[in-house]
């Protein structure tokens, strides 16, 4: 039934292929035309997957599961490395915020790229990137999950530093890559241990879902014996899947392991918009919605640090983006804190009075995807306008912004909306989305939901800054007299136009559905238990969260919306170290670099170079030594001498004898 789903994977690869070995011969537009008619048809690919997917029949109400391809690549004993295909809701939801985002992206990327060196490798790049994240959430089993998790690691690499040139881009591109395989290396250890005490690589499917429907020739799976690995320690399968979340959280950029995001910012901007609103960064938060049966039955306590990382990480990354003057690093801080949002909502979702299929339990769960769906859709229509606003003003510092609506109608007023959605302002699709995020922390913590309403109200405030920073304000007009602002180019301004049609489309049917009861919202398609899930706003959380969003919405108005800001002027007089530690991101950078090179260089790395030079080298050159100057002693006795040979032998005899007569 969807044996044509094999050609989402091979399209972007054959793609990269024909670009990487014949770009470099074509012309910048037709190599960009065939990386962005691949992906258009898999675009195309991926809405008919979705449409036939969420079109069949259920089966005891519950979407069933298909793989139609699996094969084994690798035996190994018990176990065994399958590669393949699996259609579920989730991923199915995943082909779509994927596709739809790199589509835009590359099509935005003809106006933004326009005449830049190496355009044919960056579509190159582009197709390994979509590629990967692809065959990531396609994945049968979690060991081919890591292996396209590490290529999603090295296209990213390769897009960051794509202006190789230049030293922050190549310095940017290798802390992303070290970051991000130092807690990759906790996933491996994690599917491994998983992977010894069970038997299986494969995903756990909770007895509540509906089989699995298997294609033809398909390699079956090994069911996880769950009884070994209880047998051996109750500790197992959590710990296994605490390590597999510090992947997710360096993947997602999760605090502590959040530093290389920022810096990411030096790759193109449609870079940007791909790794912050689709792909890499959300990576995490589908591993733990891709294994959430596991952690539900065998490690509902430990959701408890998935949580409480994600709770402090929004409320650090908002805290810093109040502070930001670069408006890409504004919305990096902006995606670390949205990321933490979902991850929140992944793990408050707990067993209810009805084990899982409680409405109560796996209202967070739900959430969470639903925000990662529509945090794509208009966190790309953000990055994509800052990257016009910047190819207009040639800066990303808002100090050469200001009064930009005028020259950017379009720009203008698509930014808007994707502040507006992300802001959770009613028909808009944020809105949805964090308000069920915020009624299940309610329902798990008061305390949690209160302090997610307030990162919220953060989150409403310092976008708002960022909005005012750039359209309104004082405009620069020595800047603007040497460059004039201009829209960009239809190439442009038409993936903006998309996204945010989609923003307010979603926002419009999920909000009145929400209010009023209706069915065929996101509830209907993707929810913890399979089952169908009606969405009913809780009308008191909607209603506060609303009114302090609009609340911080009207404080930044009156403090940044004016041609000067001297309240902004006299809050960084009075509290310049507060401003100062928030701009520097609260030194997490220096605390790493303190840390690796003081401690961890100095203490760790120093004494064991010293122990490998001195003692491991030591040891090994002195058995050399000794057997070279053994080999030096015992040469003379080899001299081919006859007589010499007579006399020792004559010496031995006589000794021996002597010995033989005293014993």
């Amino acid at each position: 039934m969807f044996e044509y789903t094999i050609f989402i994977m091979l399209l972007p690869l054959l793609s990269f292929i024909v670009l990487g070995l014949a770009g470099m011969k074509m012309q910048h537009k037709v190599a960009g035309l065939i990386g962005t008619c691949s992906l258009g048809i898999v675009t195309i690919l991926s809405y008919l997957t979705a449409f036939q997917y969420f079109g069949l029949d259920r089966v005891e109400d519950v979407y069933q599961t298909y793989v139609p391809y699996n094969f084994t690549w690798l035996p190994l004993g018990n176990l065994h490395f399958d590669l393949g295909i699996l259609l579920d809701p989730i991923s199915v939801m995943m082909l779509i915020v994927i596709s739809t985002v790199s589509l835009m992206v590359h099509i935005y990327s003809f106006g933004y790229m326009h005449g830049e060196k190496g355009f044919q490798r960056y579509y190159a790049f582009l197709s390994l990137f979509t590629m990967s994240m692809l065959g990531l959430v396609l994945a049968t089993n979690i060991f081919q999950m890591y292996m396209f998790w590490e290529l999603v690691g090295v296209s990213s690499y390769l897009l960051i530093g794509f202006y190789y040139p230049l030293k922050p881009a190549i310095a940017a591109s290798k802390k992303a890559f070290i970051v991000t395989r130092f807690a990759d290396m906790f996933f491996l250890i994690g599917i491994l241990t998983f992977g010894y005490f069970t038997d299986s690589f494969s995903f756990w499917f909770s007895d509540g879902g509906a089989d699995i429907v298997m294609g033809a020739g398909t390699t079956p799976f090994i069911p996880g014996n769950m009884l070994k690995a209880i047998t051996a320690g109750g500790l197992i399968v959590p710990t296994a899947l605490v390590l597999m979340f510090i992947g997710g959280a360096g993947k997602s950029a999760m605090f502590p392991l959040h530093i290389w995001l920022p810096d990411a910012m030096e790759g193109p901007t449609p870079v940007s918009a791909l790794i912050h609103a689709a792909t890499m960064v959300v990576a995490g938060v589908f591993q733990i919605a891709r294994m959430f049966p596991l952690w539900i039955q065998y490690a509902p306590e430990a959701l408890s640090i998935v949580v409480w990382v994600g709770v402090f990480t929004a409320f650090y990354a908002a805290a810093v983006a109040c502070a930001q003057s670069d408006i890409k690093r504004v919305l990096a801080f902006s995606t670390i804190s949205q990321i933490a949002f979902m991850m929140v909502a992944l793990g408050v979702c707990t067993v209810g009075h009805d084990s899982l299929w409680d409405n109560h339990a796996q209202l967070g769960f739900m959430a969470g995807m639903f925000h990662l769906f529509t945090h794509a859709m208009f966190k790309a229509c953000l990055f994509l306008g800052a990257g016009c606003i910047i190819h207009a003003v040639h800066s990303n510092e808002m100090a050469l912004m200001g009064g930009l609506r005028k020259y950017m109608p379009v720009t203008h007023i698509t930014f808007l909306i994707s502040c507006l959605a992300i802001a959770g302002i009613p028909f808009f699709s944020g809105f949805s989305s964090k308000d069920e995020i915020i009624t299940a922390c309610m329902h798990y913590s008061p305390v949690v939901g209160w302090i997610m309403t307030g990162i919220a109200a953060m989150t409403a405030f310092y976008m708002f800054r960022l909005y005012y920073g750039i359209f309104w304000g004082t405009e620069n007009v020595e800047a603007h007299a040497h460059h004039t602002p201009h829209e960009a180019p239809l190439s442009m301004t038409i993936p903006l136009i998309v996204l945010s049609v989609i923003t307010v489309g979603v926002g419009v049917y999920t909000t009145l559905a929400g209010f009023l009861g209706w069915g065929g919202s996101f509830g209907s398609f993707v929810t913890a238990s399979g089952y169908d899930y009606t969405i009913h706003f809780d009308v008191k959380i909607a209603a506060t969260s609303t009114v302090i969003a609009i609340l911080s919405i009207c404080l930044a108005t009156y403090i940044y919306k004016g041609e000067t800001q001297p309240i902004a002027d006299r809050l960084y007089k009075q509290f310049p170290r507060l401003h100062r530690a928030a701009y520097k991101r609260f030194y997490q950078d220096e605390i790493w670099q303190y840390v690796t090179h003081r401690i961890i260089f100095r203490c760790v790395s120093t004494p064991i170079a010293w122990f490998d030079r001195h003692v491991v080298d030591g040891t090994f050159n002195f058995l050399a030594w000794g057997a070279n100057e053994a080999g030096e002693s015992i040469r003379p006795w080899q001299s081919g001498d006859v007589r010499q040979y007579a006399v020792w032998f004559l010496t031995g005899t006589v000794a021996l004898t002597l010995i033989l007569l005293c014993i």
